[in-house]
């Protein structure tokens, strides 16, 4: 698997206010990172681009472009820092390919098994019944 490096300057960032706790300094710093990846105008292959499109996650839009929102931490950098590592996992993830099931058929010896496994467990229920003379 060939890990698919997503460009800097693709990714469009903005500082937004963070929510939750933090005191008087919450209201005046804006510490938070809202992360905005347009997945179609990227440089991304082809495959890549529309295996990320088909995912079923909720930080992607229905016009294909993938918004993290990063508030963990009280610097901007670092917010910034872990929204791309963020959208580089979810790359990551969309650039994997699963290889296809094989089906496969039961060997004979794991029917025959099953089917005394059956024979017995009747003959144990059929044990518990009223005897009948």
């Amino acid at each position: 698997m060939r890990r698919h490096i997503v460009d800097p300057l693709q990714v469009e960032f903005s500082a937004i206010r963070a929510q939750g706790a933090g005191g008087q300094n919450v209201n005046k710093v804006s510490n938070a990172v809202h992360l905005r990846f347009d997945v179609g105008a990227s440089s991304l292959p082809q495959t890549v681009k529309a295996r990320l499109l088909a995912m079923a996650d909720q930080r992607i839009t229905a016009e294909g472009v993938v918004v993290i929102k990063a508030q963990q931490f009280r610097s901007l950098e670092k917010n910034r820092a872990t929204a791309l590592e963020r959208l580089q996992e979810l790359v990551d993830a969309a650039s994997v390919v699963e290889t296809p099931r094989r089906p496969t058929r039961p060997t004979r010896s794991s029917q025959r098994e099953r089917v005394e496994s059956k024979v017995r467990r009747g003959q144990v229920k059929a044990m518990r019944r009223r005897v009948v003379d």
